[in-house]
C-alpha cells in the first residue's frame, strides 16, 4: 500500500496544552473516576420506539467526561490504531466511536494509524477494508498514518535507549524467558534476571546492529527493555522491544529484518503524533506503567493513556482465528456473510452506520466489560430503523387472489404513504386490479375463531383499498397439497354508497401486474447457544443448521423502484454525502410491512431482473396480535 501521507511531511499538531492542572502520574494504573451506574434490571425486548438519545451523551457524562476533566486540553488529539491483519468487528465500532467521537466533540482531531509492525500477518485488503469502515461510520481521519512511517525514528530511539543502559540484547529461548518471569501463567515461581541483562551497553549496541544486519535468525536474539523486575506489574518485567521477522514489509520492502513490538511502538508513535488522550481498552490497563516508563526513558512527550471496557457480543464469535475457520471451512460464504458480526458483514446485512453508533451511545462507556446479547443489539437497530426508513408491502410466499366480480381490465390507483408517521417521506401509487397477491400465511382453508385473516366466507381488508374482499373458494394442487389460487369478491356496495362493515384485519398485498419479483434471504442466529465457546465439542458443533432461509419467489410492490432511486435510507453518517441513487445496494432499506426490515443485497442485478433482499432484523408484532 502506498503511504497516503507520511508523518514527516505534514505539520503535526503541537503538544496539547492543558487548560487545567493536568494529570499526575499514578503510582499504579487507575481508571478515571466515574459515577457508579445504577443496577440495571433485565427487561423484555420492546419494539416501541424509544425517545431519541443525545448522540453526544457518552461524552457529556460518565467515564469520558471524567477523562477529559482529568486533562482538559485546548487541542484534543486522539488516534484509532488498528492492526491491519483482519476485518473489524462490532467490538471495534466502540473504539472508533470513542476515539473519533471524543476528538470531534471537543473540536479536536483523530488519526487513523495502522499498527503495521508485523509483516507476516498484514495484507492490503485489510488496510482498505478498515479505511472504508471508518468512513462508512461517518468519520474522516485527520491523517492516515502508519507505525512504519516511524521505523527510522524508532530504531534511533532504541539505540539511544541501549546507550543509556535502558535496553539489552537477549538470546534466551521463549521457555527461558517465561521461567525468568515466574513460569507459565498461574505459576508462582521466583522471578530472576536474564543472564544477558547486565552485559555492557556497548556490547548490546553491537549485538542489536548484528540483529539488524542478518547475523541472527528469528528467535535467536531479541532486544528487551531494562525495566523493574521487582515491580508487581508483569508489564515491567523487561518487555521485548525488537524482534527478528524475516519477511518483507508491505511498505518498506526488505529494508528491515527487525521490527519493533507493540509495547515499544505504541506509546512512542502516540508521542510523535502529539496525542493528548490515548484511549484504549482495559486489557491495556497494566500497560500504562510501561507506556509511561518508556516515554520517560527516551525523554519524549508523554501522552495520557486511559482505558475503557471493551464491547463483546454474546451468541457469536469475534476472534479473527475463529472467524477465519468459519470462512475456510465454508460454514459461511465469506467475511461479509450477513450472519457474522464483522462490520463488513453488518453493512451487507443492511444495518445502517448510524444504528451502530446509536447502539454504542446507548450502552455508554465505563471501565466494565460490556457483554451484550444479540437480541439487545437487534432491538436497538429495530428502533433506529423504525424512525428512518420507508415502508413497502412484501410477500415472502405469495399466492394469487382472483376477484371474480371485477372486470378483467379493472384498475384502481391506490395511494400509499412511505411512512404513516412522517409525511416528508412522500407517497406512491400502486394499481388495484382483478388479480392481486397476498402472502400464503394470510389464508387458511379452514377458518377458526382465533384467525382474523382470509378464509372461505370471511372478509378482510387490503391495505388502503377502499372496500374489503371476501374469499369464496380456492384452487389446490392435490399432489403438493398447496393452495394455488384464492377466489374472492370485492365487497363494494352496488348502490354506490361508502358505508360497509369494517373488517377486523387489513393485510398487505401487491398488484397482479405491477409487482417486483425477488429472492429474500432471512438470517437467523449462526449459533444455537448464548456461549458457543463453552459448548462441548467446540463452537463449530454449535453452528445452527437453520441459520438462513431462502424465499426464491417473493414479491414486493412497485414502490421499490422509487425507494432505490432515493437511497440512501437514511442519509446519515458515512452515507449522508452520497448522491441519490449512487449509494451501495445495502443503503436501499425499508420495512416490509408485518414482515421485517430489509435491504437490497449486492447480488442484485437490476438489468437482468434479479432482485435480492436481505432481512436486517425481524419485525416484532404487538403481543396478543392474532396469528
Amino acid at each position: 500500500m502506498e503511504a497516503n501521507s507520511k508523518s514527516e511531511a505534514v505539520n503535526l499538531p503541537e503538544h496539547p496544552k492543558e487548560t487545567g492542572k493536568g494529570s499526575r502520574k499514578p503510582k499504579v494504573p487507575k481508571p478515571a473516576k466515574e459515577p457508579k451506574p445504577p443496577q440495571v434490571k433485565k427487561e423484555k425486548a420492546s419494539n416501541v420506539p424509544a425517545a431519541p438519545i443525545d448522540p453526544n451523551s457518552m461524552f457529556k457524562e460518565g467515564f469520558l467526561k471524567s477523562v477529559y476533566n482529568e486533562k482538559p486540553s485546548e487541542r484534543v488529539v486522539t488516534r484509532f490504531p488498528p492492526e491491519p491483519n483482519g476485518y473489524l468487528h462490532i467490538g471495534h465500532s466502540k473504539a472508533i466511536a470513542i476515539n473519533f467521537g471524543f476528538a470531534r466533540y471537543h473540536n479536536g482531531v483523530c488519526y487513523l494509524r495502522f499498527d503495521d509492525t508485523n509483516p507476516g500477518a498484514e495484507e492490503e485488503k485489510y488496510f482498505t477494508a478498515i479505511e472504508n469502515m471508518v468512513q462508512w461510520l461517518g468519520f474522516t481521519p485527520y491523517q492516515t498514518t502508519y507505525s512504519s512511517d516511524n521505523f527510522d525514528k524508532l530504531y534511533e530511539l532504541a539505540e539511544n535507549l541501549i546507550k543509556k543502559d535502558g535496553a539489552y540484547v537477549c538470546h534466551c529461548t521463549e521457555t527461558e524467558i517465561k521461567l525468568q518471569k515466574g513460569g507459565e501463567k498461574g505459576a508462582a515461581g521466583p522471578r530472576y534476571a536474564c543472564p544477558h541483562r547486565n552485559r555492557p551497553p556497548e556490547e548490546s549496541w553491537t549485538e542489536f546492529r548484528a540483529m539488524r544486519d542478518g547475523k541472527y535468525k528469528e528467535k535467536e536474539a531479541i532486544l528487551r527493555m531494562k525495566q523493574d523486575l521487582t515491580d508487581g506489574n508483569p508489564q515491567m518485567w523487561d518487555l521485548a522491544a525488537y524482534r527478528i521477522i524475516e519477511k518483507e514489509h508491505h511498505r518498506t520492502g526488505d529494508k528491515w529484518r527487525i521490527y519493533p513490538t507493540y509495547d515499544f511502538t505504541h506509546c512512542l508513535c502516540d508521542s510523535f503524533e502529539n496525542i493528548s488522550h490515548s484511549l484504549c481498552t482495559t486489557e491495556f490497563q497494566l500497560s500504562r506503567v510501561s507506556y509511561e516508563w518508556l516515554c520517560d526513558a527516551v525523554e519524549i512527550y508523554k501522552p495520557m493513556q486511559r482505558e475503557y471496557g471493551r464491547l463483546n457480543l454474546t451468541g457469536t464469535v469475534l476472534s479473527k482465528r475463529k472467524l477465519l475457520e468459519l470462512v475456510d471451512k465454508k460454514y459461511v460464504r465469506g467475511w461479509d456473510d450477513p450472519r457474522l458480526y464483522t462490520l463488513i458483514a453488518l453493512r451487507r446485512r443492511g444495518v445502517p452506520p448510524g444504528a451502530i453508533l446509536s447502539f454504542v451511545n446507548e450502552l455508554g462507556v465505563s471501565t466494565a466489560l460490556t457483554n451484550i446479547q444479540i437480541v439487545r443489539f437487534e432491538q436497538s437497530v429495530r428502533r433506529y430503523l423504525e424512525q428512518t426508513v420507508p415502508r413497502l408491502m412484501l410477500l415472502l410466499d405469495p399466492i394469487p387472489v382472483i376477484i371474480d366480480n371485477l372486470p378483467d381490465d379493472y384498475t384502481e390507483d391506490i395511494e400509499l404513504p412511505f411512512s404513516p408517521k412522517d409525511p416528508s417521506f412522500g407517497t406512491h401509487t400502486i394499481p388495484f386490479t382483478k388479480t392481486v397477491y397476498i402472502d400464503r400465511t394470510d389464508f387458511r382453508e379452514i377458518d377458526s375463531k382465533d384467525f382474523f385473516r382470509l378464509a372461505p366466507g370471511k372478509a378482510v381488508g387490503l391495505l388502503k383499498v377502499p372496500f374489503p374482499i371476501k374469499a369464496t373458494s380456492f384452487d389446490k394442487d392435490e399432489s403438493s397439497g398447496l393452495v394455488t389460487a384464492v377466489h374472492a369478491v370485492y365487497e363494494k356496495p352496488e348502490d354506490g354508497s361508502t358505508g360497509f362493515k369494517k373488517p377486523k384485519t387489513y393485510i398487505q398485498w401487491v398488484g397482479g401486474a405491477s409487482h417486483v419479483k425477488a429472492e429474500v434471504r432471512v438470517f437467523n442466529p449462526l449459533f444455537r447457544s448464548e456461549n458457543p465457546l463453552a459448548v462441548e465439542g467446540g463452537y463449530l458443533s454449535d453452528v445452527n443448521p437453520d441459520s438462513e432461509e431462502f424465499y426464491p419467489n417473493a414479491m414486493i410492490e412497485s414502490g421499490l423502484e422509487e425507494i432505490r432511486k432515493r437511497a440512501p435510507w437514511p442519509e446519515e453518517e458515512g452515507e449522508k454525502d452520497v448522491k441519490r441513487g449512487e449509494a451501495g445496494w445495502e443503503s436501499v432499506r425499508f420495512q416490509g410491512l408485518r414482515v421485517g426490515y430489509f435491504c437490497m443485497d449486492r447480488d442484485t442485478e437490476m438489468e437482468g431482473g434479479k432482485v435480492v433482499l436481505n432481512r436486517i432484523v425481524s419485525l416484532k408484532e404487538d403481543a396478543g396480535k392474532g396469528s
